[in-house]
């Protein structure tokens, strides 16, 4: 029987071979694709050996030991608090009884709508010395000096690590919520009859089963600590990342900044080195009788007043403070209004075509990894997809140095030819702001794929082959309607993370070119944060979508009877 001018028997080993990775123009097209996106990890590695004209030196014995100490110190107070406030309130929703639990379980995920340096500028404005809270306490209590009393410093370490606390726990809220709800009931059941109270069961069953859950969200917080930049800048915490950007834009060195880059990313290799040993070295089985979870425990009047302050107050602090105080200071606030149509439209252009772009680019690979298959493109893939894990200042500079090289060829080119020069073509351009955007949400865009694939059986592939469709064809009228969610949902996230980009759009966008963060970092960084609340609203109220996606994923399906 002949298909599409060939026969089954021929396309029997024409489907085996490209099930067994052989080159063709997809997989080659995928693989070189991939690598122009590792491109900038790749430039950071490669300019870290060259001469830094001595800043490294220099570096070594002045700044650097404080940009390590104050970076693992900043990672260990992040850690702690979002191990205890995010496994905290994970075991008190999923294994307790107590009122308004169910509307805690969600609303524990809204901070993740705030970025960490819009909470910074509110609770500076808030809590610094003219601030409100401080005002009023001097006129209670007479006091007219800072020496007569004392208050926390807010533009601090500590503040900087209260604040990122606030917004990061989340990533260990849902996978350590999700690890206990998958809880064995046969575990949790015989500790309680062995006489084991609630927290006795909380330490020493349900926590090491969600052990591995838990370290994967510490290590999601780890990085975001690291990649963070606006928190840091704006408290005045030297880091890695302020670091980068102080050698790059102040003292006028790639290849410092290449080798501080480098230094940082191998703090993120490391980290995600010792998170996936820590899930390979401890593992627990649960027994197919024993995978329902046990009744939730009723807690008593006291304990439930407990409960709910624990996990009400991350929530009041992390989200509803900070929304209502940028929502006060926006009211009235008209002299940005002009201003703010052109940031919110260059916002969402950028947005809105890196998106589009980004989960262009995840369909183009993970389907050719589906249908072709092979080494070569796989590990191109996934060393481009590490571009999340990279801050996004390490991203800029890997963009900065090949587009620079590419920029100066052409231009000694067009001046050897034609006589003139050609000037910045990539360099400081939205195209460059775009291309690093692409670079560092690739993973997302392609999580998301992926795990639509997933759910695609391939049959349905090896059907549409049999009919005559080529790989382009089975991606179109095939894989692509059945992804409609898995793409629509890395749209979203990646549109988000593309309005919330700060590091990397500060060091690549073109002059005078401003976006929402960009606008709510300058203006808070020159105290005018009446002005900076406008924008940083706008980031909030779009940071939601991907928090709706979350709760609706949270949501209990219904069992079959």
């Amino acid at each position: 029987m002949a298909v599409g001018g060939r026969t089954l028997a021929e396309r029997g080993p024409a489907r085996a071979s490209i099930r067994a990775g052989r080159l063709d123009r997809w997989s080659v097209a995928a693989a070189l694709l991939a690598l122009v996106l590792a491109l900038p990890v790749l430039a950071v590695i490669a300019t870290a050996f060259g001469d830094a004209q001595g800043i490294w030196s220099h570096l070594a014995g002045t700044l650097l030991p404080r940009y390590v100490g104050n970076s693992l110190l900043l990672i260990a107070l992040v850690g702690l608090g979002s191990l205890v406030v995010g496994t905290g309130a994970a075991w008190l929703v999923s294994a307790c009884r107590f009122p308004g639990r169910g509307l805690l379980e969600w609303a524990l995920v809204l901070p993740l709508a705030m970025p960490a340096y819009i909470v910074a500028f509110v609770y500076s404005d808030l809590l610094d010395y003219a601030g409100p809270v401080q005002s009023w306490l001097r006129a209670t209590f007479g006091w007219r000096a800072k020496s007569q009393y004392w208050f926390p410093q807010v533009r601090s370490l500590g503040g900087a690590a209260v604040v990122l606390t606030l917004v990061l726990y989340p990533y260990v809220y849902l996978l350590a919520r999700s690890a206990f709800l998958g809880r064995s009931r046969s575990a949790i059941e015989a500790s309680r009859v062995l006489g084991r109270g609630p927290w006795p069961t909380f330490l020493r069953v349900a926590l090491p089963m969600a052990r591995p859950a838990i370290v994967a969200g510490l290590s999601l917080v780890a990085m975001e600590t690291l990649a963070d930049f606006g928190t840091v800048a704006f408290f005045a915490v030297p880091t890695f990342t302020t670091g980068i950007y102080d050698v790059w834009l102040n003292m006028y060195n790639a290849t410092g900044a290449a080798q501080l880059a480098t230094a940082l990313l191998v703090f993120v290799l490391a980290a995600l080195a010792l998170e996936r040993r820590s899930r390979s070295e401890r593992g627990f089985v649960q027994t197919m009788a024993g995978r329902r979870s046990p009744a939730a425990l009723p807690l008593g009047r006291a304990q439930a007043v407990l409960a709910v302050l624990f996990c009400a107050l991350p929530i009041l602090f992390g989200f509803v403070l900070p929304a209502v105080l940028l929502l006060v200071m926006a009211i009235g606030q008209g002299s940005y209004h002009g201003v703010f149509v052109v940031d919110m439209t260059r916002s969402l252009a950028l947005a809105g075509g890196a998106a589009a772009l980004t989960v262009g680019c995840a369909l183009f690979l993970a389907c050719g990894l589906r249908l072709r298959g092979g080494a070569i493109l796989g590990g191109a893939t996934r060393l481009a997809a590490t571009g999340y894990a990279v801050p996004g200042s390490v991203i800029a500079v890997g963009v900065l140095l090949p587009f620079a090289w590419i920029d100066n060829t052409i231009d000694a080119l067009a001046r050897d030819l034609l006589g003139t020069g050609t000037g910045l073509i990539l360099s400081g351009t939205a195209f460059a702001v775009l291309f690093a955007y692409v670079v560092r949400f690739l993973a997302v865009a392609l999580g998301a794929v992926e795990s639509g694939l997933a759910r695609i059986g391939r049959h349905l592939d090896d059907a549409a082959r049999t009919l005559g469709e080529g790989p382009g064809g089975t991606l179109m009228r095939v894989q692509l309607p059945l992804l409609k969610g898995a793409v629509t949902t890395g749209l979203i996230l990646v549109f988000v993370d593309g309005m919330k980009e700060l590091p990397a759009t500060l060091l690549l966008r073109p002059f005078g070119f401003d976006t929402l963060a960009t606008r709510v970092y300058e203006l808070a960084s020159d105290q005018r944060y009446e002005e900076a609340s406008l924008p940083a609203l706008a980031i909030v109220a779009v940071g939601i979508l991907p928090v709706v996606i979350l709760v609706r994923a949270m949501r209990p399906r219904p069992t079959a009877a």
